[in-house]
């Protein structure tokens, strides 16, 4: 799917244009046989058109009728460290973009990068993910959808956010613990295993699987474009129709 770019738009008005009214003054000299009538004919057309295309838009942008209001959403990608939530998260993100409709990007590393010190404990990460519920919400008023990652590990924190944000789709993105392990370039799970980082998820804390995800992405099975394809059409089948 393509976005209509402004100059596009443009340069087909214009097009548009001339080929009406190069059609009219055709007519016209045909009819009547007279270059100057055609040529007069053509001119006063176009200028009455435009101005009466101008009021036509103007009066239409005030009727409600036959508008379809798209209702935000929030996909909600979860899954252990370094199974691929966020490589494809960006990507769905990207081709949702291409659909022209108002939307946000909601990362966990992004976040915490603002709010620094929020803890990892069970209790630390509940109430964080209470305020990113809160910011979901807020955008979602203003007609906004998110695509937002985190791990959210617990059942508790994802069926808070579940209650509090509308049409939430849980994106389930599955991994072998040893398979997330073998693509930490950063050493993470190295460095959990050595104890210098605490209560990560797959190591020495638990990472509850979602029971009711919408869409389960199996990335020891399945590549990122075909998870990107099976996350957007459902977003197009359900609430971009």
């Amino acid at each position: 799917m393509y976005k209509e770019t402004n100059k596009r738009s443009i340069v087909k008005g214009i097009t548009w244009r001339v080929l009406a009214t190069t059609t009219t003054m055709v007519i016209v000299y045909i009819f009547f046989g007279r270059l100057d009538l055609a040529i007069a004919t053509g001119l006063i057309e176009s200028v009455f058109k435009i101005g009466l295309f101008w009021v036509h838009e103007k009066a239409w942008f005030k009727v409600r009728w036959g508008r379809k209001r798209i209702d935000p959403f929030n996909l909600w990608f979860t899954g252990l460290p370094l199974s691929g939530k966020t490589t494809i998260a960006d990507k769905v993100f990207e081709e949702l973009l291409k659909i022209d409709i108002p939307l946000e990007r909601i990362d966990s590393k992004d976040i915490r990068d603002l709010i620094p010190n929020i803890g990892y404990t069970r209790d630390d990460r509940n109430r964080h993910m209470r305020r990113i519920g809160n910011l979901i919400c807020t955008l979602q008023k203003n007609s906004i959808s998110t695509v937002a990652s985190f791990v959210s590990p617990y059942k508790e924190s994802r069926r808070a956010i579940r209650e509090m944000v509308r049409n939430n789709i849980i994106v389930y993105v599955k991994a072998d613990v040893e398979t997330c392990k073998r693509r930490d370039f950063k050493g993470a799970y190295a460095k959990a295993l050595s104890g210098e980082f605490k209560n990560f998820p797959g190591v020495d804390e638990v990472y509850e699987e979602p029971a009711h995800a919408e869409i389960v992405i199996d990335t020891d099975t399945m590549g990122v474009d075909e998870a990107v394809a099976v996350i957007v059409k459902y977003v197009k089948k359900n609430y971009v129709k």
